[in-house]
């Protein structure tokens, strides 16, 4: 089971209290299928576990398989730099059929961002925030998305809402 090479900072973009018994990090690629299968079942476990869970975001754009991930995550940084990542996160998994320029340019519109801060995303503003998350993903042997880590250490077990959601209620329970 490979280990979390870069641990989880402050500044990170992450929903549940940061003394919560349980992280769960995410490597994603917005236009990858296979997280779009997962964001319903990440979404449930979030909301059983409440505040005993602290769910971490990281870019990691497949751009040679997905040729839009790349500009997605530039959009996701971007709204987080006005305090509307999690809304945008959301919009891109709920709208994956739809990533070019245009619909992002509109979804920005949807949040109420200011078609500056897209524009200056799009133009490589976050390239090292996002550059940063692919690289501790490679250093920590992330190889797809999505990749999970729970407590620091690689889940490669079933994707679905009841396992996933008993083996972090385990990891809940294990003394840190």
């Amino acid at each position: 089971m490979s280990r979390l090479a870069i641990p989880v900072s402050a500044d990170e973009l992450a929903l549940g209290p940061a003394d919560a018994p349980v992280t769960l990090i995410e490597y994603g690629d917005y236009e990858c299928p296979y997280c779009g299968e997962a964001y319903p079942v990440l979404k449930a476990v979030q909301q059983a576990m409440g505040d005993r869970l602290r769910f971490v975001f990281r870019n990691f754009p497949l751009v040679e398989a997905h040729p839009h991930a790349g500009r997605a995550a530039e959009f996701a940084e971007a709204a987080a730099s006005v305090g509307r990542f999690w809304e945008a996160h959301d919009m891109l998994y709920e709208h994956q059929d739809a990533l070019d320029d245009a619909s992002l340019l509109a979804y920005g519109r949807a949040l109420g961002i200011d078609e500056a801060v897209l524009q200056a995303g799009f133009e490589g503003r976050f390239d090292a925030k996002i550059r940063h998350d692919f690289t501790s993903g490679v250093r920590s042997g992330v190889n797809g998305t999505p990749c999970l880590f729970i407590n620091g250490h690689r889940y490669d077990g079933p994707r679905e809402v009841d396992t996933l959601l008993a083996v972090l209620q385990q990891a809940a329970e294990m003394p840190a």
